[in-house]
């Protein structure tokens, strides 16, 4: 499927990214798996083309990924967040940002902690600059559900800079299988960030995994 753009996602050896990863791969997408280590981005691509033979997928040192990539897909722990954005910034002007790290700060994940610009999305806005799009996504599903087959039972949240550029993310959360909804400005995304601690609260205090949520009273427009 040569007209899908091809997406980066940096930190993608992780489990959230390899989830995404292998979602994204199995709808055809060229997938690009971004690491600080060459070797490890090539092992997580390995995993995800024994489960999708077909995959059109590689890996490579972040910077390198973001470069290649039509879309970057930023999935890295927080502590990390700010030093790869640094190291990316250059190559990702003129490209759309999916941002779906969350700003927490271990070992207090249970509460809510957001940076001096309101959330990570808009700290990545401010970090990149204005010729780069951010959009937030996925921020409040588990890598548990994205790795499996199955329906998953949660909405997508997404808020961004633009319209149009949340409606291309829009596009790429339904074609990894989950419903999207269309939640507004990038100042937005502080509400969204800030749930998953909430959920992640919920699972611990009523023995879960996978706490989500679903948008009701809203005629679903599929």
């Amino acid at each position: 499927m040569p007209d899908k753009p091809a997406i980066a996602i940096l930190g993608g050896t992780g489990k959230e990214g390899q989830g995404l990863a292998y979602r994204w791969a199995k709808a055809g997408y060229a997938i690009i798996i971004g690491s600080r280590s060459e070797d490890r981005a090539r092992q997580a691509a390995n995993r995800i083309r024994e489960r999708v033979p077909h995959a059109r997928i590689q890996g490579m040192e972040n910077r390198q990924a973001a470069q290649a990539a039509d879309i970057v897909v930023v999935s890295v722990p927080y502590a990390g967040f700010r030093p790869l954005l640094e190291h990316i910034r250059d190559v990702v002007q003129g490209k759309l940002v999916v941002n779906v790290v969350v700003p927490l700060r271990p070992p207090k994940v249970t509460k809510v902690h957001l940076p001096q610009e309101g959330s990570a999305a808009q700290e990545a806005q401010a970090i990149l600059g204005p010729d780069v799009a951010v959009v937030d996504a996925f921020q409040n599903i588990s890598h548990e559900l994205l790795w499996e087959d199955g329906p998953v039972d949660c909405d997508v949240l997404v808020t961004g800079r633009g319209k149009a550029n949340r409606q291309r993310v829009i596009a790429l959360v339904e074609d990894a299988g989950l419903r999207a909804w269309d939640a507004g400005p990038i100042e937005n995304s502080a509400v969204v960030e800030g749930l998953t601690s909430v959920l992640i609260y919920l699972n611990k205090t009523y023995g879960s995994t996978h706490a989500g949520i679903r948008i009701t009273g809203v005629p679903d427009r599929r």
